[in-house]
């Protein structure tokens, strides 16, 4: 199954429709499908390779580029920008590109030249005749299995990995989300995310694509002008990461009527504080809906509907989607057990480009055994995530494998301790880091950012986790800062806590 010949056909179904309607103008679906056969006929005049990097901001031009290199049979590369230039340029040599489809801004705005190797040939999007009758062409017969695109994770521990997913994975993820979620031809998506990160690409690119619908796009996190356009364009579908969520509580003149029609809040990327949800829906009327993935899942796994929700829990798995918690030996564990979250589907992906024992370190066979008694062996991903299913196959999240504290042989999760700092009326947001100790194995450290105009207190918010909290899982120490260090899809960086 290719994704490429259903946005295809969605393009042609809806050619007159309105497609994007971004920073700079509108496409209809007709300028979508003809934009990219121009730039496929440009790629094809450029390149022999079969990777080609696409260093876009949020925007129309995005799916453009990604259609024209699968139109060519070509694997797409998005760049993140946001990486520190050192990290850019790893990517570029690792991902044996040798053409970057990009707009003059953006190569001005990561470096240039101090970045982007000498050998590297751009396609400059304003560059690009796209007047006149497009050049026709077939579109490259692509196979499920062929791979579609290498997404680069975002290095908050080590250097970024290339993760592979094929036709096949994007395919079924997006259809899959469209049947769990609902989603119709008329439905309105305003999206924020980068397209270079997964959440972005998929749900907010793909995703409209294949089923027809308007997106609007904007480069730039501005919560105001945010809730505008959720206003001005009568917005469904909205998907973010808890932190905007929180800083579209910070929008002043901001009321339910600008929510009216908002019918999808989905929350994704990082844990949904509950101070963050509990406002969300007093405020403006809006049940904000977890969902939970990883770009090595394509990456939606579970979501939570209107229908089907769990409060705390990140809703239920897709259709095609296999949950298993396992103990540390990889034994299945009962339900409301905690233990690693494994996965396996059609949406899980081929492997990380170029790292073989990396890859194989992530999989695992596991045995099951049905209702009638037959054993079955699966490959299963194993996601570094703990958590439990309830009896409802609801998945609750309790945190990162690798942020686990152990405090005085007790295992304890950052997010336990982080939820109760962020009901403090001064705290905004908190991480909490683990701190070796020769007596006790590790001691939580906290790392806070406070509300505006509060004042740090210490002995205070050591005195309120001690009122909430078993004593040992009290902070030892808490440090403020202006803002926590965070990756360009909002999630914390505790490499650079640990760091501090």
């Amino acid at each position: 199954m290719s994704m490429l010949w259903p946005i295809v056909l969605s393009c042609l179904r809806n050619r007159k429709k309105l497609a994007v309607t971004d920073d700079q103008r509108t496409f209809t679906y007709g300028q979508i499908l003809g934009g990219s056969l121009f730039l496929a006929d440009k790629i094809d005049g450029t390149t022999s390779r079969d990777h080609v990097g696409i260093l876009l901001p949020t925007s129309g031009m995005f799916p453009v580029a990604l259609l024209a290199t699968w139109m060519t049979g070509r694997t797409a590369v998005p760049l993140n920008y946001l990486l520190a230039k050192e990290e850019i340029r790893y990517v570029i040599e690792d991902s044996d590109i040798d053409t970057i489809i990009t707009v003059q801004a953006m190569l001005d705005y990561i470096g240039g030249p101090q970045v982007v190797p000498a050998h590297i040939k751009i396609i400059l999007i304003e560059q690009v005749d796209f007047k006149g009758i497009p050049p026709l062409r077939w579109p490259s017969f692509r196979t499920g299995s062929d791979l579609a695109i290498i997404l680069y994770t975002s290095g908050t521990s080590g250097r970024p990995k290339g993760v592979m997913l094929s036709h096949a994975n994007l395919a079924c993820n997006v259809q899959a989300s469209i049947i769990k979620a609902n989603l119709t031809v008329a439905d309105t998506f305003v999206g924020i995310l980068p397209q270079f990160h997964s959440f972005g690409m998929t749900a907010l690119t793909l995703l409209p694509l294949k089923v027809g619908a308007h997106v609007v796009y904007t480069a730039r996190f501005t919560p105001k002008r945010l809730v505008s356009l959720i206003r001005e364009h009568k917005a469904e579908i909205f998907m973010a990461v808890p932190s905007m969520y929180g800083a579209i509580l910070a929008v002043k003149g901001a009321t339910a009527e600008d929510f009216v029609t908002m019918r999808l809040a989905i929350s994704g990327g990082e844990p949904l504080p509950a101070a963050v949800f509990e406002e969300f829906e007093e405020r403006f009327k809006v049940k904000l809906l977890e969902g939970y993935g990883l770009t090595e899942t394509s990456p939606v796994t579970t979501l939570s509907v209107p229908d089907l929700f769990h409060r705390k829990a990140v809703g239920t798995a897709l259709p095609g989607v296999k949950l298993l918690i396992v103990d540390d030996h990889d034994k299945p564990l009962p339900v409301n057990t905690d233990g690693e979250v494994l996965i396996a589907g059609p949406h899980i992906m081929q492997g990380y480009y170029h790292l073989p024992e990396q890859t194989a370190a992530v999989f695992v066979d596991i045995k099951t055994t049905d209702r009638d008694g037959e054993i079955t062996s699966e490959r299963y991903f194993r996601s570094g995530d703990f958590g439990r299913l309830n009896e409802d196959g609801f998945l609750f999240i309790t945190g990162r494998k690798k942020e686990m504290l152990i405090i005085a042989g007790e295992n304890v999760f950052p997010r336990e301790i982080e939820e109760v700092l962020n009901k403090h009326p001064s705290v905004k947001d908190s991480a909490v880091i683990g701190k070796m100790d020769d007596l006790r194995g590790e001691l939580p450290i906290a790392f806070v950012e406070l509300q505006e105009d509060a004042a740090f207190d210490e002995t205070a918010l050591r005195a309120w986790c001690r009122e909430n909290l078993a004593q040992f899982k009290v902070p030892r120490e808490i440090k403020v800062l202006d803002a926590l260090p965070r990756n360009p899809t909002g999630k914390i960086m505790r490499r650079q806590l640990k760091g501090m």
